[in-house]
């Protein structure tokens, strides 16, 4: 029997109703919290016409006590009460629905919904038809619509299809009831009402940070009431080649969020912010954004309870809700999810429009929903907490913790496998992304108990899937359980990986520690050791120097330790491990030689980054050096420390934005620095014969192009002058100076070269150069 029930607003009385499969059922509920256990009175209900039959209302009024929440309670039970607001509510055709496609879906009939849940021993449909505009999406009462296991279920999925439903402004959710054995993995508890897995959008707040609405419930909603998104007649996909990637690393909200951007206040740290920047994107010369993670999430997670954390605001966002519905409140205006939606294929179009990809940074290792101790249940862990999650069954249960936020996403498990391909399908198809990469990913290679595979499913059949076949995938390829696969990612030949190791290895090098210059020479050649593998390319290194996490570049060079006091953990988060070097002060500082030392470092790092084999991503706000003095894990703060600073870039624009973008260019304009293949002795001469020297921390080389042109390269990690012995340059040419970062600028870069080379050059402590023969 389907099964519905009203429950009063203003004081939870439930009166329930029952009628048959096709029988129209509706009631209201405003509240999760009301499951007292009366005995009740029949509300009656048509079976065939779908329409309520008329009642004589009746005045007896009953009497009972309840125990509600450890009170005791009279509640005053009126059936003619009843009755008269059943009256009142609205009608509607049940069917049985199908098995697929899970979600919300448009029928014949109807709004089919469905949802897996394999252990599940009952489950409860609940809508809210909200007014349009409505911020509060349970206004109004919640219908629900409990499901016949023997009529509303086909396997492990549960299924039902409502005739009449209006095709958009829906919220929906589910309770979902099943065993109560923690030791057995599972954790149900019908008063939850769950985000459905496959809604493809969801409602919450809907603005950032709005703390008024700290505590907003999420539901998922669908829309099949607006026309397909305009693409428009010349739109095309830039199909840019793996080996020409220029990736920028950015936070849809932080890029614009801070005032100095100079946007309507509405559109500032939103998808459409963002489209107002493209000339800046353009102009300092990348040609892809790898944006911080952009699915649904609830950035008031970490004040929903009292912890040393409670004063933060999630603005990075990994911490994912459902893995189909784009962040709601990066559109502008709060608007809500359909209109964010539409927003954000706005800004890919645009995107596309200026020739730069849209790589998303997924998170598929955990969710929002933390752990056994002060568990945020949202979806999956009430849905089917055993399928979803890899649980110890040898340890009563417990969530296993390979991601450090508490859960692991049980990534191989056949149906949470195929929710991962369906969710990278439905990014590609209807938002036209281009890539992913993957946080974390080493999770994604552990079987259903947390041991690593050697062949993945997931990540074999991620490689293998015609739809994202002309998909860039790149893999963070370790976890917080230590499964570090540097160079060792399973691949298929499709993978690339971030290169941890040309994190590290530049690092020291630039700084001057000993016996870094092979690790150097190894790094900036392409990573062979890591990547000559089968048919891997040199692009399947994403090579960086600093990413979201961590250090921002100026801070790199400006802090020997991190400095994490606002995050209320007493500094024992972010990582120790920084290979970072002061200059010689920590911290800001006056010091005319100090600031200028730390600007020669990071155009050290960023000539190192983009003249390396590979595929260079640098940081958003590295180009004008932006500061988050010395914070390392960044990731709570919606404030300047985070926001790119607009003010500060205009500041820079002729000196040091200018360097890196000319740089970013001119890598561009030659193709010897991005090589399909690994190097071999044509392409390069290594000037060198002090290899097995731990304190020679100078390398030149020369890099050959075979139309016959020629670039010499030459990086002084020493504290003084080194004089070199130019090569001669090829026949018909001679050697320009394009970089020289010990010069001021516009000195320090010059597109058309600087003649005059001659067989010696002297390059100062801590800098380097590049020649080009013309």
């Amino acid at each position: 029997m389907l099964h519905s029930s009203f429950i009063s607003k203003s004081n939870g009385t439930k009166f329930p109703s029952f009628a048959s499969a096709n029988a129209t059922l509706s009631s209201f509920r405003a509240s999760s919290h009301f499951q007292m256990g009366l005995k009740w009175s029949k509300i009656a209900f048509s079976s065939s016409s779908g329409q309520r039959l008329s009642s004589k209302a009746r005045s007896r009024v009953k009497h009972r006590t309840a125990n509600v929440y450890g009170r005791q309670a009279r509640e005053r039970v009126l059936e003619e009460e009843a009755s008269e607001m059943a009256e009142a509510t609205p009608s509607f055709k049940i069917f049985p629905g199908q098995a697929f496609p899970l979600g919300a879906s448009e029928v014949d009939n109807g709004i089919n919904f469905a949802i897996f849940s394999q252990h599940a021993t009952a489950v409860t449909l609940c809508l809210s038809l909200p007014q349009r505009g409505e911020l509060d999406m349970l206004a109004g009462g919640m219908i629900e619509f409990s499901l016949d296991p023997n009529l509303n279920k086909t396997g492990d999925i549960w299924h039902i299809c409502i005739e009449d439903l209006p095709r958009s402004n829906v919220l929906y959710g589910y309770r979902i009831d099943g065993p109560k054995d923690w030791d057995k993995g599972h954790r149900f508890d019908s008063n939850n009402i769950l985000i459905d897995p496959y809604a493809k959008l969801v409602e919450g707040r809907r603005n950032f940070g709005d703390a008024k609405h700290k505590l907003s419930k999420f539901l998922g909603t669908y829309d099949f009431d607006s026309l397909p998104f305009d693409w428009g007649e010349d739109y095309k996909l830039p199909n840019i080649p793996e080996r020409d990637l220029v990736v920028y690393e950015m936070n849809v909200r932080a890029f614009t969020a801070d005032e100095s951007s100079c946007l309507d206040q509405d559109i500032r740290g939103t998808y459409a912010g963002l489209i107002e920047k493209i000339p800046h994107l353009l102009e300092l010369g990348i040609n892809a954004v790898e944006l911080l993670p952009v699915f649904e999430f609830d950035e008031f997670e970490f004040q929903r309870r009292p912890n040393p954390r409670d004063h933060m605001i999630n603005t990075w966002g990994y911490s994912t809700i459902n893995f189909f519905a784009p962040m709601s409140r990066y559109g502008s205006g709060g608007g809500g999810a359909v209109s964010a939606s539409r927003e954000f294929k706005e800004m890919v179009k645009a995107l596309h429009g200026a020739g730069i990809e849209v790589i998303l940074d997924v998170v598929y290792n955990h969710t929002n929903e933390a752990d056994d101790k002060h568990p945020y249940t949202t979806s999956f862990r009430g849905i089917d907490n055993k399928v979803y999650y890899m649980v110890d069954l040898n340890n009563e249960g417990q969530l296993l913790n390979f991601s450090g936020c508490g859960n692991t996403f049980n990534c191989n498990h056949p149906v949470v496998m195929e929710l991962i391909l369906d969710s990278l399908r439905n990014w590609v198809v209807e938002y036209h992304i281009d890539g992913f990469r993957f946080d974390l990913a080493s999770v994604l290679c552990r079987g259903t108990d947390g041991s690593p595979l050697g062949a993945p499913p997931l990540i074999r059949a991620i490689a293998k899937d015609a739809t994202l076949s002309r998909c860039k995938i790149i893999a963070e390829p370790w976890d917080c359980g230590g499964l570090y696969l540097v160079g060792s990612f399973p691949n298929w030949d499709r993978w690339a990986e971030w290169n941890g190791k040309y994190r590290d290895d530049l690092r020291r090098f630039i700084k001057g520690d000993p016996g870094m210059k092979g690790a150097f020479a190894t790094r900036v050649s392409g990573s062979a050791d890591l990547y000559r593998k089968n048919k891997r390319k040199p692009y399947h290194s994403v090579n960086f120097v600093i990413a979201h996490d961590g250090f921002t570049l100026r801070d790199l060079v400006s802090y020997n330790f991190k400095h994490n006091e606002a995050n209320g953990e007493g500094g024992n988060d972010g990582s120790n491990d920084n290979f970072s070097w002061n200059c010689g002060f920590e911290g800001e500082t006056d010091n005319v030689d100090i600031i200028a030392l730390r600007f020669r470092q990071m155009k050290n790092f960023h000539l190192a980054l983009m003249v390396s084999q590979g595929v260079p991503m640098m940081l958003m706000g590295d180009e004008y050096g932006h500061t988050r003095y010395g914070n390392n894990n960044s990731y709570g703060h919606d404030t300047a420390l985070n926001n790119f600073r607009w003010q500060q870039l205009n500041a820079r624009k002729s000196d040091h934005f200018r360097f890196f973008s000319e740089v970013i260019h001119y890598r561009q304009k030659h193709r010897v620095f991005s090589h399909e293949n690994f190097l071999d002795r044509s392409d390069v001469t290594w000037h060198e014969d002090n290899w097995d020297n731990p304190d020679s921390k100078f390398l030149a080389f020369t890099l050959h192009d075979k139309g016959g042109g020629e670039i010499y390269l030459a990086f002084n990690a020493h504290d003084f002058f080194v004089k070199v012995s130019i090569p001669p340059a090829p026949p018909k040419r001679r050697w320009f100076r394009v970089v020289d970062t010990n010069l001021a600028s516009p000195d320090d870069f010059v597109g058309e070269g600087v003649p005059g080379i001659g067989s010696t050059y002297n390059v100062a402590p801590y800098s380097s150069i590049l020649l080009e023969a013309k």
